[in-house]
């Protein structure tokens, strides 16, 4: 049993994003916090701003209809299959896909007016890395903010999956909860002001969703878009099997009428150059 992360995590190297199946396992949980997270970045009209590991778009879009014609927003990530389908949803000139690993950014100093990061600091080999080039190419007195998942029973949509995938795959378990790996909020904090920002803030948000049923809950997760889904798909069948069934009674106790209603608590931290 094995699988090989293509950089980034989430996807498979040179295999097309399923769009619709990254949104229904991640988006319908990251867009809800969003706004919080540009509104952290001081996301302004006519703003030049950088999201980092843009994935799928969900962030820049949002900054797109904030900044308007007179702004820009440059999308960077890791992985080349996740900026074309971002290129392809937001299909505008204004927004600018860049492959860019986030630890080596490729632009000059003080760059840009603001800086986004959702869901993806977490998963850098090393964030304090990160948030240095952040600052660095940041414009003096601007903002970044990024956005992390807190810890996993916090965050039951992935952290039942996650704990449940450790038990059969344990040599993986650093992989499975790097998810979680800046839950906590004072060392989120210090590696924002190791960084060199200032008026540094660490704030948890939380927020709630419906899944309509446990099958439409699961059924992302089938096609292997995620660390997590790429590691169960890397189980033999039975295995499979077991993991579905192990999942769907722990998360019993969030299903009423049929449906799952859950809450997922995240972390948003601010900090200016």
């Amino acid at each position: 049993m094995s699988t090989e992360y293509a950089p980034g995590l989430h996807v498979v190297s040179g295999r097309a994003t399923d769009a619709l199946a990254y949104d229904r396992w991640i988006g319908r949980w990251s867009r809800l916090f969003v706004p919080s997270l540009l509104a952290a970045a001081q996301v302004s009209p006519g703003s030049i701003v950088l999201d980092v590991a843009t994935g799928t778009g969900e962030a820049a879009l949002a900054a797109l209809s904030i900044v308007g014609a007179s702004g820009a927003v440059v999308g960077a990530d890791i992985a080349p299959e996740m900026l074309e389908t971002a290129h392809v949803r937001l299909n505008t000139p204004l927004f600018h896909p860049v492959a860019a690993d986030g630890q080596a950014l490729p632009f000059r100093d003080e760059s840009f007016d603001a800086i986004s990061c959702q869901l993806g600091l977490q998963f850098f080999p090393d964030p304090s890395i990160g948030l240095l080039e952040f600052r660095r190419v940041l414009r003096p007195g601007s903002w970044a903010a990024v956005c992390v998942i807190s810890s996993p029973d916090r965050a039951p949509m992935f952290g039942v999956l996650a704990d449940t995938l450790s038990t059969f795959m344990p040599e993986r378990r650093d992989i499975l909860r790097k998810s979680f790996a800046l839950a906590d909020q004072g060392k989120f904090e210090k590696l924002f002001a190791g960084a060199g920002f200032r008026d540094v803030r660490v704030e948890r948000e939380v927020r709630a969703d419906t899944v309509e049923s446990f099958q439409e809950y699961w059924e992302p997760i089938e096609t292997g878009v995620g660390s997590l889904p790429q590691t169960y798909l890397a189980l033999s069948e039975p295995h499979r099997r077991a993991v579905r069934e192990e999942v769907r009674a722990r998360l019993a106790q969030f299903e009423a009428d049929g449906k799952l209603s859950m809450s997922i608590e995240m972390l948003i931290g601010r900090g200016r150059a």
